[in-house]
């Protein structure tokens, strides 16, 4: 999930940029310093958007640069449990699938994915049903159920993110446009079905009214 958030860090201005306005030194030294960095607390800081206050400088023996109390904004993004998010298909292994969602990567395993047995094809770079013929492969949006965290602050990277496909309303967007068309094309002919059997029973009834009229008719030189 992505947060506005509003934080508070001390930042070092190196001695290159003290010529700048304070407000941008300060801006582009807090991007370059905590932009990518994951935190288990606020999740992923995706991007410094504004500083709010800048305290007064002070420097340190030895070091040339000079250090700001900061308060900002930003942008992060937190994985949370059984949030459910859409992504494309970032890359295709024998045991699943690497999903892009936000500035990290989800892993849905081959069990996690739907109901059939799943078959890697190397060749194509692509993972395939057995039963119903259908496959995943790199670029495709699929929605997805988060239902593992374990973020590492240290590499960014090796954040792990467990994700599943294999609930109602979830899996490769195709294919759940194929189902919801296919769900509005049976209501239709239902509607349209249930027209003509009125008719029937209209026409049955008439028949009924006919058959009524003939027998309370009196037959002349029959009484």
């Amino acid at each position: 999930m992505y947060k506005k958030m509003r934080l508070a860090d001390t930042v070092r201005i190196a001695p290159e940029l003290l010529g700048e306005p304070v407000e941008a030194a300060v801006k582009l030294a807090l991007r370059d310093k905590l932009e990518g960095l994951v935190d288990k607390i606020i999740g992923s800081i995706v991007a410094v958007t504004d500083v709010v206050e800048v305290g007064d400088g002070h420097i340190l023996p030895g070091d040339a640069g000079v250090y700001y109390d900061t308060v900002f904004d930003a942008i992060t993004f937190m994985p949370e449990l059984q949030e459910i998010i859409e992504g494309s298909v970032l890359e295709v292994v024998e045991f699943g699938i690497f999903v892009g969602i936000g500035p990290l990567d989800g892993l849905v395993h081959v069990s996690q994915m739907t109901d059939e047995y799943v078959s890697y094809d190397e060749r194509n770079s692509r993972l395939i049903t057995k039963e119903s013929g259908r496959s995943v492969t790199v670029g495709d949006r699929v929605r997805a159920r988060i239902v593992a965290v374990s973020l590492n602050e240290r590499e960014p990277r090796d954040s792990k993110i467990g994700l599943t496909m294999r609930q109602h309303a979830l899996g490769k967007i195709d294919w759940l446009e194929e189902a919801r068309e296919g769900k509005q094309k049976e209501g239709g002919e239902e509607k349209e079905a249930k027209p003509r059997k009125k008719k029937r029973e209209e026409k049955k009834e008439v028949k009924k009214e006919d058959v009524a009229k003939t027998e309370s008719t009196e037959i002349p030189g029959e009484a």
